[in-house]
């Protein structure tokens, strides 16, 4: 999803006749910023340099008829307040100020050998940025304007990375204001950790809820023709190692179903799905729900996130770890290896197939543990590296995010037909274990491979949500 962000600058018009070049050294500066940030998968709509009142109420207008998601502010050189309150007021996105000078430090020697105070000043004031930065702030915090800051100048890359973050969080909250999930069936009973208050979720991300009928999938796989099944087993033996151990009967079975799930994604634009139901033995329902999680884990390797047990919270967990690129793939905790100092977590699925190590294998399994029926399940890992953790927690305060960055390691894991891996923190498995739980979240969380909780720490930020990173 390509989003809008406003940049503009902002300087002070009475320098201009002051410095020869002044003016356009600083636009040119801003023409690079605007050139890396159009790299980051946005579109920058550039209001160009504000330098005294009357440009900052047209730059507002201009940026207010484009819809941008959030501001850059780069602060060229010193500049007045009043060129930039007006903007953020009517606006009411989130700033972002821009702190970068031109290069990391001045030739000192070769500035002061100009021996020309006019020309020194000159160039002084073409790397003054951080000169208005106290100033900005103090009437924001007066004002109430959200704001933060990235300081450094035009060719550090950790401040690079702060902007690309910044992009990434707003893509991601945007993405998130404009998600339809579906709520197939009901929840898990007994799950009290589970529940949660969808209006609230609505308004923290925006999320729509299509409250969905299991009679309307029914519907769709009795529709399912014998070309759509076919193609659908194809492209289960492209993306799974079909064991051998599955029969023809349950391959087939699942592959009515996730023909079906593709209509109902289609049929209601959704972008996640949070589903679970249980009824009276043989009935045709439990026939499509133990089915189910081949399809669904497809879902979830195409970024349309699939979670069991009517997890709402969790799909939305999935749904930012897809929309941020990293995955997100359906886990609880499995067991402690205290020898090895790691944590495993899995579930029965579904998966995020595209972030596992190896290929996924696609097995029997002739009991779900706690679940009516058997059925087809799948078994895989996460990718060895990097991996960051992500649960979306309801506590009594309203709802905040919570986050772990750690490895997904190499070792023994239970092959029981379903996806485990092992995973190690930094501030070892008993300490994590303890910090994680005393957050309050359910027993559901969604892993994603890379170290990302800056940017996620960012997206709480947009959303004016609390962020707790325990590792």
């Amino acid at each position: 999803m390509k989003i809008k962000v406003g940049l503009f600058g902002i300087g002070l018009d009475t320098y201009w006749a002051q410095f020869d070049g002044l003016l356009s050294n600083l636009v040119a500066y801003q023409n690079q910023i605007k050139d890396r940030i159009n790299t980051f998968g946005v579109e920058v709509v550039d209001a160009g340099m504000v330098d005294n009142p009357v440009k900052a109420r047209k730059a507002a207008d201009f940026l207010k008829s484009k819809d941008i998601e959030i501001i850059f502010l780069y602060v060229s050189t010193y500049a007045l307040s009043s060129t930039v309150l007006p903007i953020a007021q009517k606006l009411k996105v989130p700033v972002i100020i821009l702190n970068l000078q031109p290069v990391a430090k001045l030739d000192y020697t070769a500035f002061n050998k100009l021996n020309d105070r006019g020309k020194m000043t000159g160039i002084w004031l073409e790397h003054c940025q951080a000169c208005s930065v106290p100033e900005i702030a103090s009437v924001f915090n007066r004002s109430g304007i959200q704001y933060e800051f990235v300081t450094g100048y035009l060719q550090d890359k950790e401040a690079w990375s702060e902007i690309e973050a910044w992009s990434d969080a707003a893509r991601v909250a945007a993405s998130m204001k404009s998600n339809r999930m579906g709520v197939l069936g009901h929840y898990y009973g007994g799950m009290l950790d589970v529940y949660t208050d969808i209006t609230k979720q609505s308004a923290v991300f925006g999320t729509h809820f299509e409250l969905l009928e299991m009679c309307e999938l029914k519907k769709y796989r009795d529709e399912a023709t014998e070309v759509q099944v076919c193609a659908k087993i194809e492209e289960f033996n492209r993306t799974f190692e079909v064991t051998p151990e599955c029969e023809q009967f349950e391959i087939e079975r699942a592959a009515k179903t996730s023909v079906a799930l593709d209509k109902l994604i289609e049929r209601h634009n959704l972008g996640s799905l949070a589903y679970y139901y249980e009824g009276e033995a043989g009935n045709d329902y439990e026939d499509i729900v133990t089915s189910i999680i081949a399809g669904n884990t497809l879902l979830t390797g195409k970024n349309i996130p699939v979670a069991g047990e009517c997890e709402v919270k969790n799909a939305q967990a999935m749904k930012i770890m897809a929309e941020f690129g990293a995955g997100g793939s359906f886990s609880e905790f499995y067991l402690m290896d205290f020898d090895d100092d790691i944590v495993m977590l899995g579930h029965d699925g579904p998966a995020h197939f595209a972030i596992a190590e190896g290929r996924v294998k696609l097995v029997p399994l002739p009991i779900y543990h706690g679940k009516p029926g058997k059925g087809l399940s799948i078994q895989m890992s996460v990718k060895h590296g990097a991996v960051t953790l992500l649960s979306v927690v309801e506590g009594k305060d309203g709802i905040f995010l919570l986050v772990a960055e750690g490895e997904s390691v190499e070792g023994p894991v239970l092959e029981i037909g379903n996806t485990n891996s092992r995973y190690r923190f930094p501030i070892g498995a008993k300490r994590f274990l303890n910090e994680w739980s005393k957050q309050g979240p359910a027993h559901h969380c969604t892993i994603g491979i890379g170290h990302i909780a800056c940017k996620i720490e960012k997206l709480a930020k947009l959303l004016e949500i609390k962020v707790v990173i325990v590792a």
